[in-house]
């Protein structure tokens, strides 16, 4: 059992570093080279929504990142605006641009593919059962810091 959780574990992390590396490929093919992988995700992961920077944090999985550096990238590239919140002055939200809105299109587009192509070569209940699994890992490990 130890032997499979580890290696579990050790695919996660491959499954990531894996997957950044295609969000850099597709960012690449489309003409995108102002932003890296890392700051695509965290641009996909806002969508139309407006939040804050710790709710964009806990939100997505940006392992080795420095969400503020990426974040702040981002609004100098003219991809996220963003605002001080009128309730709380100390509060900044964020939210994409038009221009941050075209390439969250594209990105969808993308990942969309990518399923399409995922679910002809694995059976549905196979990624569910394989998600569920992720799930349970995770409570394990939310009940092990407490």
């Amino acid at each position: 059992m130890k032997k499979l959780y580890l290696d579990t574990i050790a695919l996660v992390e491959r499954l990531h570093r894996n997957f950044l590396e295609v969000v850099k490929l597709e960012i690449d093919k489309i003409g995108i080279r102002d932003i890296n992988n890392v700051q695509a995700l965290i641009l996909y992961n806002i969508g139309r929504e407006e939040m804050t920077v710790g709710e964009l944090t806990l939100r997505g999985c940006y392992l080795g990142s420095n969400v503020s550096y990426n974040l702040k990238k981002l609004i100098e590239q003219g991809y996220i605006a963003q605002a001080r919140s009128p309730h709380d002055r100390r509060t900044i939200r964020i939210k994409l641009t038009e221009t941050g809105l075209d390439l969250h299109a594209k990105l969808d587009a993308i990942f969309e593919g990518h399923a399409h192509n995922l679910d002809k070569s694995m059976p549905i209940d196979r990624l569910a059962d394989a998600c569920e699994a992720m799930r349970n890992i995770d409570r394990f490990w939310g009940l092990q810091r407490s």
